[in-house]
């Protein structure tokens, strides 16, 4: 770590947005007081929305983000390089909001609908629309959010990381632990279920 540390030059220290995540936990091990808070400034707006699409309640995604941001700090030196750091807190995220979800009485969940699939595509915003088309893009937002929050939680949580979070398949393999057979099957079979249920809701354009 210490070898990491002094190869950075002194730019590292005056612009941290330029520096990769690996060595930002390389320099944040080693005691660099910035380099932690430069990871916290990237990922904490992913992580906490993904948590809140999984939990479905604001004040309990607010806590829970603050609970994962904890113990990543915690857990720095045993991140190894090799891996991506993005599947690395991701698969933090996921196994805090999963325990969430086994503890609470409560299975309410809500998703904003995320960006393109490779299946189908969701709604995505435009400074274009008319007052009719927004309108419309909005009804169509709530229709999607309910059809999603109807599926299977082991479905929905494959759609979120899939179609919200956009990772990769083999980056859902690292944050679920699932084979990747199991991922792609699952993801299929999501799909499949909410493109029927746009089809009995009469949703013809996603």
């Amino acid at each position: 770590m210490k070898a990491s540390v002094s190869s950075v030059s002194s730019t590292f220290y005056r612009d941290l947005s330029a520096v990769s995540d690996r060595e930002l936990v390389a320099t944040a091990v080693s005691g660099f007081d910035g380099s932690f808070e430069e990871l916290v400034r990237r990922y904490q707006r992913p992580i906490s929305a993904y948590v809140y699409r999984m939990v479905g309640n604001y004040e309990s995604a607010l806590d829970l983000t603050q609970e994962i941001f904890i113990k990543v700090y915690n857990s720095l030196r045993r991140y190894r390089a090799e891996f991506k750091f993005s599947t690395w807190i991701y698969k933090i995220a996921h196994n805090a909001a999963v325990d969430h979800l086994r503890r609470s009485a409560t299975r309410e969940q809500s998703l904003v609908a995320g960006p393109e699939g490779d299946t189908f595509d969701l709604p995505i915003e435009s400074s274009r629309l008319t007052p009719e088309q927004e309108s419309e893009r909005r009804e169509r937002r709530v229709e999607i959010e309910s059809v999603v929050r109807s599926l299977p939680a082991n479905y929905r949580e494959l759609i979120i990381l899939r179609h919200s979070q956009d990772l990769s398949y083999e980056e859902i393999v690292e944050v679920t632990g699932l084979p990747l057979g199991t991922v792609k099957n699952r993801l299929f079979r999501a799909r499949e279920m909410m493109r029927q249920q746009f089809v009995d809701k009469g949703i013809t354009c996603v």
